[in-house]
């Protein structure tokens, strides 16, 4: 993919010729993305047990991809779940927030956004962003209970006899969407089983549960505050269902990027990588000097 054609003019005019690196482990899947001679290439794997594996799949098919090798790379930058535990030997490296990274990333995208909606497998993410840096202005997060997560989508996909990526296409069938009031997982789950019980349309089942998601988010938002333009990141960011109820229920829509947001994270980080790059030769320069 061209870079040009992908990125934000904003953002795109500054990506030099170093080759660089964007790697991010999530709990269920891991992304990369290369910047090389003005093209993007991008990579995905499930996650492994351990992250360094996860990150040497990615790292090896992006080479293979790009023609590169090993030593033709000058930075890469990690984030993600799995972040602390990534080593490359001998490339410079460093890890950086994925919260910092989807930032970065969504900002890539589009130089405009200043909200983000980031939903992964282990937590969910209200992101405030400065449309002039890219950087956060502030968030805030829901990780301390698996509701409004990708692994509660997936736990409530096989409720109802579901794969993950079925359950949106299920929400958006819906005629009358099911009451889902538990906050509380487990809770969330019991009220599955009892609507399925009471007769309930697995469609209507679906999309009340992709709200009570949504609900989740827009109480986020309302902590620290909403603004145009918004962007949805993240592995649930392909779940058209959850872009439906999201949209409805924050009474705004999301903003169209030409990239795969799930690959923001990873996305975000290339482009720290080469600040990072161009910050150190202008301080070598600067010496030099």
């Amino acid at each position: 993919m061209k870079i040009e054609e992908i990125l934000d003019k904003k953002v795109g005019s500054t990506i030099t010729s170093d080759k660089v690196i964007g790697i991010d482990i999530g709990s269920r899947t891991g992304k990369a993305v290369l910047f090389h001679e003005g093209e993007l290439y991008t990579a995905i794997t499930p996650t492994a047990v351990f992250a360094q594996q996860t990150a040497d799949k990615l790292f090896e098919k992006l080479l293979k991809q790009s023609g590169l090798q090993h030593s033709d790379i000058v930075y890469i930058v990690g984030t993600g779940y799995g972040r602390i535990a990534l080593n490359f030997g001998g490339i410079k490296n460093k890890i950086v927030t994925e919260i910092s990274c989807h930032a970065m990333g969504a900002h890539a995208l589009n130089a405009k956004v200043r909200s983000i909606v980031d939903i992964g497998g282990q937590d969910s993410k209200a992101i405030r962003v400065d449309p002039k840096t890219g950087k956060v202005v502030e968030f805030i997060m829901n990780d301390k209970c698996a509701a409004g997560t990708g692994r509660f989508l997936e736990k409530v996909a096989g409720l109802l006899d579901l794969t993950t990526e079925q359950l949106g296409d299920e929400a958006l069938k819906a005629t009358k969407p099911s009451d889902i009031s538990s906050q509380c997982v487990v809770f969330a789950e019991s009220e599955v089983i009892s609507l399925k019980a009471k007769g309930e349309k697995r469609a209507d089942i679906a999309a009340g549960i992709h709200i009570a998601t949504a609900r989740r988010v827009k109480n986020l938002f309302n902590r620290i505050g909403l603004e145009a333009d918004l962007v949805f990141s993240g592995g649930v960011s392909n779940n058209r269902g959850m872009k439906k109820a999201l949209e409805e229920v924050l009474d705004h829509p999301f903003s169209v990027v030409k990239l795969d947001a799930i690959y923001a994270g990873a996305l975000g980080a290339a482009v720290i990588a080469q600040k990072t790059v161009a910050a150190d030769r202008s301080e070598k320069e600067g010496l030099a000097s």
